[in-house]
């Protein structure tokens, strides 16, 4: 299935302004070692002065699969956190569980 995960975005500066949001997940515990966050997402948006737009993005379990020891391309059950943001600094996060 599919999971939704949103952030509002706000021009807070003085101009009108572009920014790329982008998404990135980070396997909590995983059976090998793998990148702290993983961009699995972006979306180039443009906002006037004070508006604030609401970015979402779908997450569906393919985006969580990776290459195993062995080879087979897996999406391991466990807890998974997300990240929306301008950059991979990007806090706080919202963390779900894949069962």
């Amino acid at each position: 299935d599919t999971l939704v995960a949103s952030a509002k975005i706000k021009n807070t500066g003085k101009y009108k302004a572009k920014e790329i949001v982008q998404l990135y997940i980070c396997d909590v515990k995983g059976s090998c070692v793998r990148p702290e966050k993983e961009l699995k997402g972006f979306e180039k948006i443009e906002l006037d002065v004070g508006e604030e737009k609401t970015i979402s993005f779908e997450i569906n379990e393919q985006m969580l699969k990776y290459w195993n020891k062995d080879l087979n391309f897996v999406a391991e059950k466990g807890e998974f956190q997300v990240f929306i943001g301008k950059d991979s600094s990007c806090l706080p996060f919202a963390s779900f569980n894949l069962i």
